[in-house]
């Protein structure tokens, strides 16, 4: 299926929150989607990533005009410099008005940590892989992100149904589901959220049960 198609699917579905990046491929299909769909721009909150290169390009690849949040994609993205002068080029693309904020994604605390103080700005978001299965290892940065207003986006929630299938949590998960008369899924979506993190998903059908 056209990754252009599924996006505007979703966009039809009435999703309104589009995460893109270079290594998945997908900015150029959620840019023309976006672009074509008749929506305004400020009906989609689109996220794109830096991963390499130069910081002031990359944040056009997704084709849209300034993306809500930049992020900084993960460790592999300060191996070409250092987190200091990384985060002065992200400064600059937000103070240039290309971006409308700025992010971090897969920053443990002891780097969200340096990245407040050697940035002297505390990121509007902050990108986590977060399931049911490593929220301890995730808890303190949770709390820390709280105490400091920054946004949590939670990817990869659905792990322990998709990936995991099967795992200790799932009885449970069904019981729960049952009782209020939803799907796991949904189960799983509010966790998430009781824990602070908004749900970021990725599917290819235009429903999930």
């Amino acid at each position: 299926q056209d990754m252009a198609e599924i996006v505007e699917q979703a966009l039809e579905a009435g999703f309104s929150h589009l995460d893109t990046a270079a290594i998945y491929a997908n900015e150029q299909f959620v840019g023309k989607a976006t672009r074509e769909s008749g929506l305004g721009r400020e009906d989609v909150w689109a996220t794109t990533k830096y991963d390499d290169g130069v910081v002031s390009e990359e944040v056009h690849s997704i084709g849209i005009t300034h993306p809500d949040p930049y992020l900084v994609h993960g460790l592999w993205s300060i191996e070409t410099m250092t987190l200091r002068r990384l985060l002065e080029e992200m400064n600059k693309v937000k103070h240039a008005g290309l971006a409308k904020s700025i992010g971090v994604s897969n920053f443990i605390l002891d780097l969200l940590q340096r990245t407040i103080k050697t940035g002297k700005r505390v990121p509007a978001v902050k990108q986590i892989r977060l399931h049911l299965y490593n929220y301890a290892s995730w808890k303190d940065v949770l709390e820390f992100s709280a105490k400091r207003g920054i946004v949590t986006e939670a990817y990869g929630s659905l792990a322990s149904i998709t990936t995991s299938p099967g795992g200790l949590i799932d009885p449970t998960l069904a019981r729960i589901a049952a009782r209020i008369g939803g799907t796991s899924a949904q189960v799983i979506f509010t966790w998430a959220h009781s824990m602070g993190g908004t749900p970021d998903e990725t599917s290819t059908y235009a429903s999930f049960n």
